[in-house]
């Protein structure tokens, strides 16, 4: 199997960031990853978060951040990221009813497009992260497919989660190899009784900015480190591989059983198994 770059998305573990940033990021090298993707940076200067990924050899590949900041304050939001070496920057989350909704969906893909040029020009790659909302259909088309039809490639990519995808009743390897040339991916586990039986976290619903624990006694479910739940990751990586996708990235809402770095270590451990 390919040697990918492993990577996690520190929103994972963002109890022990907020607590002490250098700490958590000694701890991740630790573990064997070999970059991170942020989901911020908790008031410290790119300069601060720079000097902590070079003290322990981290590649910052990624941001999950929308365009408000860009919105807000242009080119000193962009060149934070180019300070500590961004190369993609993911939208994280965008309305569901907005996305289903056909002139709030031009507005969003016109500020999609205008950011992605906006980062473009600055040599970082833009990026959209799924949840499991963007599989509905509008006019006989899911909402996932539309976007990437509205926005050129070379503005935008996806940066699949396959938690989601596979949730929302979908082989996540079909997915993989319909948009190759992908580069990033999320690696994240799960279990349920139900596939697609809608939100099971605030944050992955329509209209929710915040995230909150949802009741989970319909369908049963709950996070898992890589390799705990229902998901093939053999199949994913192998489909991962055929995609051209160079980094996985391992993430995990929430932390029922143990803390969130024992799951980001379980996370880690189960992908040497397999080789990477």
């Amino acid at each position: 199997m390919k040697k990918f770059k492993v990577g996690i998305q520190l929103y994972s573990i963002r109890d022990e960031m907020e607590k002490d940033m250098d700490a958590t990021l000694k701890a991740v090298k630790e573990m064997g990853y070999d970059c991170v993707e942020f989901a911020g940076f908790f008031d410290k200067t790119a300069e601060e978060v720079k000097a902590m990924l070079d003290k322990y050899g981290l590649e910052a590949i990624s941001v999950h951040q929308g365009a408000d900041p860009w919105l807000e304050k242009g080119q000193e939001a962009i060149d934070y990221l180019k300070k500590i070496g961004v190369k993609y920057c993911a939208i994280p989350w965008y309305s569901g009813d907005a996305l289903k909704d056909p002139e709030r969906f031009e507005k969003a893909m016109k500020i999609f497009n205008d950011f992605g040029k906006a980062l473009k020009e600055n040599g970082i790659q833009l990026l959209y992260h799924n949840h499991d909302f963007e599989f509905t259909k509008v006019d006989g088309e899911y909402v996932y497919d539309k976007i990437f039809k509205a926005v050129p490639a070379d503005i935008l990519r996806p940066e699949m989660d396959v938690c989601w995808i596979h949730y929302a009743g979908i082989n996540p390897c079909d997915y993989i190899e319909k948009y190759d040339g992908m580069k990033l991916i999320h690696l994240k586990d799960f279990v349920c009784k139900k596939l697609g039986g809608g939100p099971v976290y605030a944050l992955i619903g329509d209209n929710s900015d915040e995230a909150k624990p949802a009741s989970h006694e319909d369908n049963g479910f709950e996070f898992r480190p890589v390799g705990y739940g229902v998901q093939n990751f053999k199949e994913i990586l192998e489909s991962a591989e055929k995609a051209g996708i160079d980094c996985v990235i391992v993430e995990q809402d929430g932390h029922p059983e143990r803390s969130s770095m024992e799951d980001a270590k379980l996370s880690r451990d189960y992908l040497k198994t397999l080789g990477i």
